[in-house]
């Protein structure tokens, strides 16, 4: 019941933090806050119990026995659709990430929304909640609901709070999202009804999914369906076009989510569905894969070099990182997959601080645009210190969690393919050249004289606390990784045996 009530508190906490809206306008923020910290502190109450997780045992795919966690309920059982969650050391760590960007998000908000502020901090809490159980989800139905749930609210947030074209970036992003899962919605009724017709029993189960035996061409299919549906949302080139416009548009703690954990339920699906389920058809499309991947890598980084919105910006370089978890993934070795895993985490905390500041920015200036920017660093020194970390962070600076994950990445992808290897290493140094031009432009140079007649703030006490612990994490991923590490291995080995 722990990974229930994991999902339960969320939900009704997003209740609570509409309602409370009329004892004050101050109230929901804390509310949501407050709860989202309960989520985390029960979570980390209940793992604290178990043996050291650093030294897990590897998990059997097929046998939730062998899981950290699993909870299976009877629903629909003439169709053979349960209640079943299930943690390892993967979904583990992801769920960790969302419950602390989570709280990171709430405090972005915290002076960004101005209006139906209630409402604002139930569609985020439902959001996380439904991110958590597409975490947790093992069988195919209950995950293809959380898919959805997890979507709505993200549109309410884009839609009524974003920013002056928020309507055509909200509509954009639930059309590539929605019907990315329709296919994924038909692969998955066609997997079961194929699994049915050589086990004689209709079940979701990803357990019993595992191994379906079918035709080449029919896998083929199916697998595709699973990767169009995740690479949309990772974002992949070349289905990445609705990232731009969503992360401009959305306010900042909609950033937040977006950048630092909806992006991750992709890699997350390509990983725990669409090469398990599908081994040889997963292979057999590998170089595919990889291909886009490193050509999101060099595609990002060039674009982003031509943007002149500090969010847009962000918004196509986390096009060019989220390419070396494609890229991760599909090289399919140890060496590889963990980096992919640590990019997730890595690129959560680096990527979500940059859209921090550039929403702390935005509400400030009342500008995104660099051009309008320049010497902010002279009135806003403790901001200036912090974007200066995190572009050095998100630019692969040795000693730091992204430069571990990017390394790893390469390092597996040589053993597979060098010249793929030497095209994506060539985003190292494009990301450098856009993250150093982001800080030139805005912190440094000449200051606009309209800008500090505004009387510029500084960073207060409440943003750079939330600043602090993404420094620490990216910090201890950098300088010390092997924890992280560690609770990842004994799944990815798993998942490799499954693989021919």
């Amino acid at each position: 019941m722990i990974m229930v009530n994991l999902i339960l508190i969320l939900l009704v906490g997003g209740l609570l933090a509409m309602i409370s809206e009329r004892f004050g306008k101050n109230v929901p923020r804390i509310v949501a806050l407050g709860i989202v910290l309960i989520d985390l502190v029960y979570l980390l109450s209940q793992l604290s119990g178990m043996s050291d997780l650093t030294q897990l045992q590897a998990p059997i795919p097929s046998d939730p026995g062998t899981w950290l966690m699993h909870f299976k309920a009877e629903w629909i059982p003439a169709f053979g659709i349960s209640l079943e969650l299930a943690l390892d050391g993967i979904s583990l760590l992801m769920v960790t990430l969302t419950l602390v960007l989570g709280a990171i998000a709430v405090s972005a908000s915290w002076t960004d929304i101005k209006i139906r502020r209630g409402f604002f901090e139930a569609n985020l809490l439902w959001t996380l909640a439904g991110v958590l159980g597409v975490f947790m989800a093992l069988d195919l139905f209950l995950f293809f609901l959380f898919w959805e749930v997890m979507l709505i609210p993200m549109y309410f947030m884009i839609a009524i709070w974003g920013h002056e074209n928020r309507g055509y970036a909200a509509m954009k992003f639930f059309i590539f999202t929605q019907v990315s899962g329709l296919l994924m919605l038909i692969s998955i009724l066609a997997l079961v009804s194929v699994n049915q017709s050589a086990t004689g029993q209709w079940s979701f189960s990803y357990f019993d999914l595992l191994g379906t035996p079918m035709s080449e061409k029919v896998a083929h299919w199916l697998m595709l369906g699973f990767f169009i549906a995740f690479v949309v949302k990772l974002p992949a080139f070349p289905f990445h076009t609705w990232l731009p416009d969503a992360h401009t548009q959305a306010p900042t703690a909609g950033s937040v989510i977006l950048a630092g954990i909806l992006l991750k339920t992709g890699a997350y699906g390509l990983i725990r569905f669409a090469v398990p389920l599908f081994p040889e058809a997963a292979m057999d499309f590998s170089y595919v894969a990889m291909a886009l991947g490193a050509a999101g890598i060099i595609y990002g980084a060039i674009l982003a070099f031509g943007q002149t919105d500090f969010k847009r910006l962000i918004a196509y370089s986390s096009v060019s990182h989220m390419g070396f978890v494609l890229l991760g993934v599909y090289a399919w070795n140890e060496l590889a997959l963990q980096g992919a895993v640590m990019q997730m985490v890595a690129h959560g905390f680096s990527t979500a601080a940059l859209f921090m500041i550039a929403g702390a920015l935005q509400e400030r200036l009342h500008t995104r645009e660099l051009r309008e920017m320049g010497g902010l660093w002279q009135h806003m020194p403790r901001m200036g210190a912090v974007a200066m970390f995190f572009v050095l962070a998100s630019l692969g600076l040795p000693g730091l969690g992204n430069f571990v994950a990017e390394f790893l990445v390469l390092l597996g992808l040589f053993q597979v393919d060098p010249w793929m290897t030497a095209v994506a290493a060539l985003g190292l140094i494009a990301g450098a050249v856009y993250s150093l031009m982001l800080m030139q432009r805005s912190f440094h140079g000449e200051p606009n004289p309209k800008l500090t007649e505004m009387g510029l703030v500084d960073f207060g006490t409440r943003e750079m606390i939330t600043m602090v612990v993404m420094m620490l994490a990216l910090i201890g991923l950098g300088i010390y990784p092997q924890p992280l590490l560690d609770m990842a291995q004994p799944v990815l080995q798993s998942l490799l045996e499954v693989t021919p």
